[in-house]
């Protein structure tokens, strides 16, 4: 493989993505460790899979959008490599199933620590991945996605990760979940937001598309709101873990960005907001992960 395939494939997996996959698992453990629970070879494959399950899911975006006519040369967006026409679309099928495959195979350890629990919201979590913009009803094309993010980068992540090192779950947990998942419905908000006008060309019902500007604009700045006061009700149930609450800092470098979105522009000067929304959810888990724990 020469340096400029992978590089193109490296691009494809749409890095800056990422750290919606990785900042639940980090949270989810962090809280098994707090209850003296952390298992690391479980805490481990669960980022693996986690990682790779992302990976899958923007690969199936980028064989499916191409198929189903939504990329095209008015792309505002990182370069797709099936639309550019740098990867073959067997091949991105191919891509997708291949790593979909091994996000499985690592979950097998999962399932084996974890039980049928692991097992549903493994498959389920695969299966979501290539319909959300694969299938007769995609999540993505009928503004269903938002629900999904919410959830499965939500309650389910940070909830499965926790499940599968402390073999329990509580309420405490799960509500933590919700803030990961809203920040990764704002990722996808400013995303939906920058392509309003092509996804409307295309027929994608997106929420932004469905309401429009104005909506999206108000989803993303509650979202990120709604992530950063989470703690404090949080602090108030377990009347502990008081660090936890500095996630309200995290707003601090997500000003720029949120007057960015509310000046009303849309199109390619949102991709910097995008990159900035994904760091800011990598900055939360940490910050919220360090003040759980001290």
């Amino acid at each position: 493989m020469t340096m400029s395939t992978l590089k193109i494939w490296i691009d494809a997996t749409r890095p800056k993505t990422l750290p919606a996959a990785a900042a639940p698992v980090i949270m989810g453990s962090a809280m098994a460790f707090n209850d003296g629970l952390l298992h690391l070879p479980a805490a481990l494959a669960a980022l693996f899979g986690a990682l790779l399950i992302q990976i899958g899911t923007n690969f199936a975006n980028d064989y499916f959008d191409y198929i189903k006519g939504a990329d095209t040369k008015e792309r505002l967006g990182p370069t797709r490599a099936t639309q550019a026409g740098l990867v073959k679309p067997s091949i991105m099928k191919m891509a997708f199933i291949l790593t979909f495959l091994l996000a499985f195979i690592i979950g097998l350890y999962l399932i084996y620590r974890g039980g049928w629990p692991l097992f549903f919201i493994g498959i389920l979590s695969i299966l979501l991945g290539i319909l959300y913009t694969g299938g007769p009803y995609p999540l993505g094309y009928n503004g269903l996605a938002d629900i999904f993010v919410l959830i499965f980068f939500g309650p389910v992540a940070v909830g499965g990760t926790y499940y599968v090192q402390a073999l329990e779950i509580n309420q405490v947990v799960l509500l933590a979940g919700l803030a990961p998942g809203l920040i990764s419905m704002a990722i996808l908000t400013v995303n939906n937001l920058r392509d309003i006008h092509t996804d409307a060309k295309a027929g994608k019902r997106t929420l932004a598309v469905r309401f429009g500007a104005g909506f999206a604009r108000q989803e993303y700045l509650l979202s990120l709101i709604a992530a950063c006061l989470l703690p404090l009700l949080l602090v108030y149930l377990t009347q502990e873990n008081f660090y936890s609450v500095l996630t309200l800092f995290a707003l601090i470098p997500a000003v720029p960005g949120i007057k960015l979105v509310f000046t009303g522009i849309s199109g390619p000067p949102l991709n910097q907001v995008l990159a900035d929304t994904g760091r800011l959810l990598f900055l939360y888990s940490i910050i919220f992960s360090l003040g759980w724990i001290f």
